[in-house]
């Protein structure tokens, strides 16, 4: 079995602490930039996580991995996350056409003054994907750079400006509204939306499937059980979900929570109320993360399919470098409800 790569490999290889690493690979703390980059490419090199490239054939079909696709992200994702499983299977693919992956972690003082990162070589890269980045004015300063961009998700309300350069989603809106009939199909009518519809394109579409189905399938004011507070609110402290769950005109027959991480926060809060799930609310998320099925009661959520968005990625991509000049596309990738015990299935 191959060894396992650890924060440690990477600072004993590089004759650093495992702190510093750590906070290179986490992009905390005061690290500089020479340092991270040279974090990033050890942990490249030694196949450390997300950062692990595929190895090139010697197949002289496969052009030497010279050749640069950037990722900007604002932070590594954990291995849980879509964000992970959609670049394993980018990574794999493109090393296999030439191309090696450099990552780089954008600060917010990068992002607010719309600079392109330090060290990043416009003449050595031929395309970006964009990850987990939703400022409006950074992505317009990033499609102006005339260099082939994909972005996976968006700022929300990206379908008012005219966007130039390709995006790519996994489908949100049908399968939540799905489910939100599901439940009233069931007799739960009273059902709140919990999260910052506004974060970003794929919430604000979970948000439309949400409402779109509760205004053709119940005549309650829906609106009085939601949660939609701004996302630099502490969502992650089950006590401040309590007090907004207190708030409410009484408790709802369900919540919808615009991912399976709020979604798990609102079932600590509603034990902090001494709530019994499913028993007397139901729950439901989407991403099917891997804490979605151990939770109890498991919970339920929306599939996604993170290795096939992935390959579709490099393919949009790849297209993209080759012939520049087609119309940019906006691509969707199905996704599945997944009924478990938070709504008695």
């Amino acid at each position: 079995m191959k060894k396992r790569i650890t924060i440690q490999d990477i600072a004993d290889a590089l004759g650093l602490s495992r702190n510093t690493v750590s906070k290179a690979i986490n992009n905390t703390g005061s690290i500089s930039p020479e340092t991270k980059e040279l974090v990033f490419q050890k942990a490249a090199e030694l196949g450390y996580k997300q950062f692990a490239l595929l190895q090139a054939g010697k197949s002289e079909s496969v052009v030497a991995a010279n050749r640069e696709i950037a990722l900007f992200t604002r932070s590594v994702p954990s291995s849980q996350h879509l964000s992970s499983t959609l670049l394993d299977a980018f990574q794999n693919k493109i090393s296999t056409k030439g191309y090696r992956l450099t990552i780089y972690i954008l600060r917010d003082d990068v992002i607010a003054s719309c600079l392109l990162p330090d060290n990043f070589n416009a003449q050595t890269t031929d395309a970006i994907l964009v990850l987990e980045l939703f400022d409006r004015n950074y992505t317009h300063f990033l499609c102006d750079q005339k260099i082939p961009t994909l972005f996976v998700d968006s700022y929300a309300n990206v379908y008012r400006d005219k966007f130039k350069s390709d995006l790519l989603y996994m489908e949100n809106k049908d399968s939540v509204y799905q489910l939100i009939v599901h439940l009233i199909q069931a007799q739960h009518r009273r059902i709140g939306f919990i999260g910052d519809h506004m974060h970003c394109h794929s919430f604000f579409q979970r948000w439309l499937g949400y409402e779109e189905a509760m205004k053709a399938h119940t005549s309650i004011p829906y609106k009085e059980y939601c949660i939609l507070a701004d996302d630099s609110m502490p969502y992650n402290q089950p006590e401040w979900l309590a007090a907004q769950i207190r708030k409410l005109p009484s408790l709802p027959d369900a919540f919808f929570c615009a991912n399976d991480f709020l979604a798990i926060c609102t079932v600590k809060a509603l034990r902090l109320l001494n709530y019994r799930l499913p028993q007397d609310i139901k729950i439901a998320g989407f991403d099917n993360s891997k804490e979605s099925e151990i939770i109890e009661p498991a919970l339920t959520t929306v599939s996604l399919y993170g290795h096939r968005m992935g390959a579709i990625a490099t393919d949009i991509l790849l297209n993209r470098i080759k012939c520049p000049d087609l119309p940019y596309t906006i691509t969707y990738v199905q996704t599945d409800v997944v009924y478990r015990d938070s709504t008695e299935r």
